[in-house]
């Protein structure tokens, strides 16, 4: 088997290349950061992510089997839109087609929607439709808050616990998540990624937490637990736009706080993947919130 993997240097991308790696399969990466370092020491080949060549991304994806699709922004800057991303999306799905990749495995969200008034939801649904009107075989993925190493949320979190002696809730923190590890989601895009058949699966863990659960645990586990305040949803997005500030990033959007109170991120579906946060925190707690992570500097500097 040859795969290409889209953002194999970043997060969710590098844990689906590094099990396509130990299965003995062919590797390479598209990617919009070829400078980043390189976790697999030249193991995998990197070639541009350059939407506005189709040519290019068709030569590219030659000789290619099964594409695994992890590109996506998670809010707006500049040029870089979520509308455009939809755009993007399509040309390389587009691309792919023509390159006559046989397979597509997409990584999209719980609940996604044509009618959702939030461009992200609208947006991973657009992309699916891509993806399934495309003409190749496909799964798409719908995984929910991953966590992991790398992650932005839960580590940021944790950040915010261990340097803050309270913690400001949007809201009364009763709205549900069901996050899921990075790796699972890895395993479970590998495993459909060998099937032959069209397949749409919601890629969550095995717990279901309402947000103040969740911001409890993590405090517990981490050994940094706080008051939690609960705060006007718009109260709390001023105060995490005005810490944005100070670490020069964007903690939590508009469309964010929205999506997490209107219940987007659990899945109705059994659970298919089996980390559960609790183990994964105990495992990991002396690092954990360590280290702010930046989504700006991940993917803008």
């Amino acid at each position: 088997m040859k795969t290409a993997v889209t953002g194999a240097f970043s997060y969710s991308g590098k844990y689906i290349a590094r099990r396509l790696l130990a299965l003995g399969e062919e590797v390479i990466t598209l990617t919009n950061h070829p400078n980043r370092p390189d976790p697999f020491e030249g193991k995998i080949k990197a070639y541009p992510l350059n939407f506005m060549n189709e040519n290019e991304l068709i030569q590219n994806l030659k000789g290619i089997d099964t594409l695994y699709n992890t590109y996506w922004i998670r809010f707006d800057k500049g040029s870089n839109t979520q509308p455009a991303a939809v755009e993007n999306t399509k040309r390389l799905v587009r691309a792919a087609a023509k390159a006559g990749v046989k397979r597509i495995v997409h990584i999209s969200i719980t609940n996604p929607s044509a009618d959702s008034h939030l461009p992200y939801f609208w947006g991973k649904a657009a992309n699916e439709k891509a993806v399934i009107e495309s003409g190749m075989s496909y799964a798409i993925l719908r995984p929910t808050v991953l966590f992991g190493k790398e992650d932005v949320l839960i580590n940021n979190i944790a950040w915010i616990l261990r340097h803050l002696p309270v913690f400001g809730l949007p809201g009364d923190g009763s709205y549900k998540l069901q996050p899921v590890y990075v790796d699972d989601l890895a395993k479970l895009a590998v495993d459909a990624g060998h099937k032959n058949e069209n397949v749409i699966w919601d890629a969550v863990g095995p717990d279901i937490f309402t947000f103040k659960e969740m911001t409890q645990l993590i405090g517990a586990s981490t050994g940094h637990a706080r008051p939690l305040l609960p705060l006007p949803p718009r109260l709390a997005l001023l105060a995490a736009q005005f810490m944005s500030l100070f670490v020069n990033d964007v903690i939590l959007t508009p469309e964010e706080v929205d999506g997490l109170m209107a219940g987007l991120l659990v899945s109705k579906e059994t659970s298919r993947c089996k980390t559960r946060l609790q183990d994964w925190l105990n495992e990991n707690r002396k690092q954990v919130g360590e280290k702010y992570a930046s989504e700006l500097a991940r993917h803008f500097v």
